[in-house]
């Protein structure tokens, strides 16, 4: 399996271990990823400029048609961004028809020949659970997770087509392939916070908190993510909160390829475990545990509030 990787320009500079256990996990799966020289998805200015948004989302399904492969992106904003141009340009002729205008100046012309994958899409569609399920050396037994969908993959569906826009469960069969429980919280659907991040930052952290109370008040020693900005928010602006607020609750995120990784036995270095801002020692160290109860008090420790 051949993919061509689309980072986005958030990973490189915030989460660049987003992209370290992505390759790790995925070399291991069997998956290979072709680096192509994209541009941004578009997404930061979706509502600026529409036109400049989707030259800018066409230009890479352009290049990746020219290199005859399909893309993969861990980044849910720009799966949301590139899946939504792709459906623009098929449903409208007219606006294909200009996109291509201006890409013809460059030697591009998309005609709708890939498709956009989540990372979590592949592993799931491509890989297989149950071949994923036999990698698994070392399962997180007793450890509970809170999966964190994210907005941009799930809505619009009938766009995205990652899953049941209402009741989506394949990241939550893929957090259980390690062996952890994923837990069911009433806030799984909802906004991380981060699109009010640098506009409204106190109603940006005020969500971000309120999630990470709904979680761990469910039970989860661990948030678990695969999205560029819902990891921002979970960890970096989490990590902020605490310094705040203190450190009466905490509820690290864990990006799932890290999970992933670490339960078939991959170190925590590779998989890029220590650039984590919220610190994962607790689950690095669960592994190595002797018993369930050892385990589940490595994790974390009992729920308290941030407030």
């Amino acid at each position: 399996m051949k993919f061509a990787l689309f980072q986005g320009c958030k990973i490189p500079y915030f989460v660049p271990q987003y992209e370290t256990a992505s390759r790790v996990v995925l070399r291991e799966c069997g998956v290979d990823l072709v680096d192509v020289e994209f541009n941004c998805c578009g997404y930061p200015v979706h509502h600026l400029d529409f036109n400049a948004f989707v030259l800018s989302s066409a230009r890479n399904l352009a290049l990746a048609e020219k290199e005859g492969l399909n893309i993969l992106t861990p980044c849910k904003c720009c799966f949301g961004s590139l899946k939504k141009v792709a459906h623009l340009l098929k449903e409208r002729d007219f606006l294909r028809e200009e996109v291509n205008a201006a890409l013809r100046e460059e030697g591009l012309k998309y005609e709708g020949a890939i498709e956009v994958n989540h990372l979590l899409s592949v592993l799931f569609h491509d890989v297989g659970v149950d071949v994923l399920r036999e990698k698994v050396t070392k399962p997180f037994e007793g450890l509970k997770i809170a999966t964190h969908y994210g907005c941009h993959a799930l809505r619009p569906g009938n766009v995205t087509q990652f899953d049941d826009p209402v009741a989506p469960t394949k990241f939550d069969q893929l957090v259980e392939v390690t062996g952890a429980e994923s837990v069911d919280w009433p806030m799984k659907l909802q906004c991380c916070g981060n699109p009010l991040w640098g506009k409204n930052d106190d109603l940006s952290k005020d969500l971000t908190e309120k999630k990470l109370v709904d979680g761990k008040q469910a039970g989860a020693h661990y948030l678990c993510v695969a999205c560029t900005y819902c990891q921002i928010q979970f960890d970096s602006v989490q990590k902020q909160i605490l310094s705040e607020k203190g450190n009466g609750l905490t509820l690290p995120s864990i990006l799932y390829p890290q999970l992933l990784g670490l339960s078939m036995g991959i170190e925590g270095e590779k998989l890029g475990i220590p650039a984590n801002q919220v610190n994962l020692e607790g689950i690095v160290n669960y592994l190595s545990s002797a018993s369930g109860s050892q385990r589940e008090d490595s994790a974390q420790g009992s729920p308290k509030d941030l407030v």
